[in-house]
């Protein structure tokens, strides 16, 4: 597998995000990862999507540090600082799962809260439910664990034509299109910083077909026993949807219903936010996610 790094300097200045970077090696790639508050505390784990990187999670962090929790947000391998694979083929979904359990075991984190969104939640959510002794809570926003049973919206399919096709992969016009707010010029340079060139978006062009849509998919049975294991998922789980995002509204409905820990809990729409939900809303988030720990502690 050739890797490629993106330059230290394409990472100078970023607004609003003075965190100090963390790296694992795994499995000879080197992944960065956020980890900000005491040590000893609970932990919540930030999972991004794509095509973002952790510093989506800029406005939530400060106030989960602030309320006493430890806070990690890794960047999945392919984008953000860690290293990128230079071919699609070297991108799966299993991998990314398996990359992310390891990231989890090395850190050794417990007392997990999760907080996952688009493809964090495909990878988080798998990652959880095969380390239920690490994880305690769950908070799931604008994503979810297709099978390839469920029908894809034609807003997904348009996506996902679009990321194999089109000729301009620009990472932060993707990123201001599936928000509400209009970003400023240095945010839109930070979300393009760790792809200098065409050839470090492997990852980012390849993972909405990776998404399972058929039941042919190689994570069709992983994925549904995953399912399976949900159903008996007594733990607290809160979902915190938008009310802006075409690919995901209403996907909230199925695990508030199917989920024994997510009966009773106080499941919110998000007002006035898009797909990135943490970019139109991080601080409502995050405050969302220390009452919820708080509320099932």
């Amino acid at each position: 597998m050739k890797l490629l790094r993106t330059p230290e300097e394409k990472f100078k200045n970023l607004p609003d995000f003075p965190f100090k970077p963390n790296y694992l090696d795994v499995d000879g790639i080197r992944i960065h990862y956020i980890d900000e508050g005491p040590k000893d505390a609970e932990v919540v784990l930030l999972m991004h999507g794509e095509p973002s990187w952790s510093f989506l999670y800029r406005h939530m962090i400060p106030i989960l540090i602030q309320a006493g929790y430890r806070t990690v947000a890794p960047d999945l391998v392919g984008f953000g600082r860690s290293d990128k694979p230079t071919e699609q083929s070297d991108h799966s979904y299993r991998r990314h799962v398996e990359w992310i359990t390891k990231v989890v075991n090395l850190l050794d984190l417990k007392d997990i809260t999760l907080f996952c969104q688009d493809w964090g939640s495909l990878i988080g959510l798998r990652v959880a439910i095969k380390n239920q002794e690490r994880f305690k809570r769950i908070i799931l926003s604008n994503g979810g664990l297709p099978t390839g049973e469920q029908k894809m919206n034609k807003a997904f399919l348009d996506w996902q034509e679009s990321s194999r096709t089109t000729p301009k992969f620009t990472v932060g016009r993707i990123i201001q299109g599936a928000t509400v707010t209009k970003l400023a010029t240095d945010v839109i340079k930070a979300y393009d910083a760790p792809f200098p060139d065409a050839s470090f978006k492997a990852g980012a062009r390849i993972m909405p077909s990776l998404v399972p849509t058929t039941k042919g998919d190689p994570e069709h049975e992983a994925n549904k026993k995953a399912w399976e294991q949900f159903f008996q998922w007594k733990k607290p789980f809160l979902t915190a949807f938008s009310d802006s995002d075409p690919i995901t509204r209403g996907g909230d409905k199925f695990w508030q219903e199917n989920v024994p820990g997510a009966q009773g809990q106080n499941h919110t729409i998000i007002k006035n936010a898009g797909h990135f939900v943490q970019e139109d809303k991080g601080p409502e988030l995050a405050n969302l996610i220390v009452e919820f720990i708080k509320n099932n502690s």
